[in-house]
């Protein structure tokens, strides 16, 4: 009887938080850990608690025995533990514990790092447990939940399973187990347990959450849809079953489903960088350019610290597909939120942006300006260069053009590209000999199929004169 009351004392201090530094505090994932409190909100409900509580409690048909001498030193660590003199049972433990002795010695010493959050003592001391004694199921299945929340997942895996073949299938260790197969990217295996875990506890959200990933990990678009329409019914104001069914959709080929989804979490105050810039590509490619640009702006609102690339990449889809007015408006917003920290890189994308839209446009001074200033920027712009001297030959200034083609040509990145560009306007000068030597060494530097067929057309035109 003594031995039960004292039982019944550290449940007791368990279940309210009066263990030494609060037991529950200790059992919730820190920042940054493996196991964020997002993902898994479980370590300080009332049933993970009790159950901790009860794994001081033996089960005779799976538990290593403990001969009177044991009972009588473990009745003396269990009044310690019950006075939440921790450090005192630890020590009366060690001294008692040993290879002749009980494991319940070593499974008790263990729990307490575990409840201090000293892992790596408690690891060996509850391996040596289950050594001593296998079947130790209390032991194995601690020793499990160690090791998914230090995100050893491998290591978890035969723990948690031993747990289940000792009969200790209960809806945490079957949900724990999910968790750690999906860590490892093993979805099917993942998928039958968390389905385990939802019918032993078709409460907890974190279990139907897990099975809606592993169906949208294993491709089972439509299964993960419907399964997160039945969870955002429940509880709509979740972001993260709106993410996971927009990407299902995403998947299925439904892509303005997904951005309504999107939209409704931007809605909900939960939108990412990330997940405004992926709404921005989806209107992108449903040509409502507009609805993309608005995207994109907020993206880069939210976060204005964040570098310029990602709305940079985005200018330029915008103005390959003709969409000039809404590419403005974006790369205005970008100049406003990124100027002062725009590199040269970035200065000179946004000035051949506005080349490509003045060229677009029919603006040939203003290309022209633009072009200068980037080359002005960097002489090197081997790019902006050729540009330049094709602006000159469309103007009739044959002798400016072959000036910039000649400057590109001294560049080695561009130099195959220059002499088809000088070999072209040498052409329209029925200058053929000259133009086939630069023909011939763009081609020994950069062989192109159009290239040669264009040289064989001018050999065949100077041939006949």
């Amino acid at each position: 009887m003594r031995v039960i009351s004292y039982l019944l004392l550290v449940i007791s201090a368990v279940l309210t938080g009066c263990t030494s530094t609060q037991t529950a505090e200790r059992l919730i994932p820190k920042e940054g850990s493996e196991l964020t409190q997002s993902e898994l909100e479980l370590w300080n409900s009332e049933a993970f608690k009790k159950q901790f509580a009860e794994s001081y409690i033996a089960a005779t048909d799976i538990e290593p025995r403990l001969t009177m001498i044991e009972r009588d030193q473990m009745e003396k660590v269990l009044d310690l533990i019950g006075s939440d003199k921790m450090e005192e049972a630890a020590r009366l433990l060690e001294k008692n514990r040993g290879d002749a002795a009980s494991a319940v010695f070593d499974f008790t010493l263990a729990n307490i790092y575990f409840q201090q959050e000293d892992f790596d003592k408690a690891i060996p001391i509850y391996e040596d447990a289950v050594a001593k004694y296998p079947k130790f199921r209390r032991a194995h299945r601690n020793l499990g939940l160690i090791y998914v929340r230090q995100g050893e997942f491998e290591k978890a895996l035969p723990a948690l399973t031993k747990v289940i073949e000792l009969g200790g299938g209960d809806s945490l260790t079957y949900g724990l187990l999910g968790f750690a197969y999906s860590s490892v990217e093993n979805n099917l295996s993942a998928e039958s347990a968390y389905r385990q875990a939802v019918l032993l506890d078709p409460v907890t959200m974190d279990w139907k959450m897990g099975l809606a990933r592993a169906l949208f990990k294993q491709e089972r678009y439509a299964e993960a849809v419907a399964l997160c329409s039945a969870l955002i019914d429940s509880d709509p104001g979740r972001a993260d079953l709106w993410m996971l069914q927009a990407n299902a959709f995403v998947g299925l080929k439904q892509p303005l489903k997904a951005a309504e989804n999107y939209e409704f979490i931007d809605r909900l105050g939960k939108s990412t960088v990330d997940t405004l810039n992926m709404l921005g590509d989806i209107y992108v490619n449903e040509e409502l350019y507009e609805m993309a640009v608005n995207a994109y702006i907020r993206a880069m609102e939210q976060n204005p610290d964040r570098n310029a690339e990602r709305p940079l990449r985005a200018c330029k889809v915008l103005v390959t597909r003709g969409a000039l007015v809404e590419t403005k408006t974006l790369i205005k917003r970008v100049e406003e939120l990124h100027g002062a920290q725009l590199g040269q890189v970035d200065q000179k994308d946004l000035l051949k942006l506005r080349a490509r839209i003045a060229v677009a446009e029919g603006q040939g001074d203003e290309e022209v300006r633009v072009l200068e200033e980037i080359v002005s920027l960097d002489p090197l712009d081997g790019e902006a260069l050729i540009l330049l001297g094709q602006h000159a030959g469309r103007s009739n200034q044959p002798e400016k053009a072959i000036f910039y083609y000649e400057r590109a040509e001294s560049l080695e990145k561009y130099e195959a590209d220059a002499k088809v560009r000088h070999a072209q306007l040498l052409v329209g000068q029925s200058k053929y000999s000259e133009a086939l030597t630069l023909l011939r060494r763009a081609q020994e530097l950069k062989p192109r199929e159009d290239i040669q067929k264009y040289l064989d057309q001018v050999e065949r035109v100077a041939k006949s004169r």
